[in-house]
């Protein structure tokens, strides 16, 4: 396997930044926008779409993986996701535990604090093996 190309985390953010501002936050006015880079060199991305009932509104990571998905599949290799200002938005809990489940530990995230591995936003997820092992990972 070769190594993967390098991540134009600008170009990430300027694609999470056009997202954003697609974005439908009537009632919160915080509007967000993600973009990822999919392990076949793909960028799939979304916006946060708000809803009258709080409840079943959709984080923009949501709107992504969607989108992941329904263009063919693969893997997030790196997310860039951004609020109102432009800058690294820390993603929700939720929204972490989708970024594993479709990237994996490997999947790196732009964060206020600069790049990390999933591992470092999301120590001792949850994911599929734990599904398997009935919850006992020894």
């Amino acid at each position: 396997m070769t190594d993967p190309a390098p991540v134009d985390w600008e170009a990430l953010r300027l694609r999470a930044v056009e997202l954003m501002e697609r974005a439908y936050a009537p009632y919160s006015q915080f509007r967000v926008g993600v973009a990822g880079l999919v392990d076949d060199g793909r960028v799939v991305g979304g916006c946060n779409v708000e809803n009258a009932a709080y409840g079943v509104a959709l984080c923009a990571e949501c709107g992504m993986v969607s989108e992941l998905h329904a263009s063919g599949g693969g893997r997030l290799t790196a997310v860039f996701c951004v609020g109102s200002d432009g800058t690294a938005l820390m993603p929700c809990g939720r929204c972490r535990q989708l970024l594993w489940e479709n990237g994996g530990p490997e999947c790196l995230l732009m964060t206020p604090e600069g790049v990390l591995p999933m591992t470092a936003v999301l120590p001792q997820a949850f994911g599929v093996d734990d599904l398997t092992h009935g919850g006992s990972r020894s």
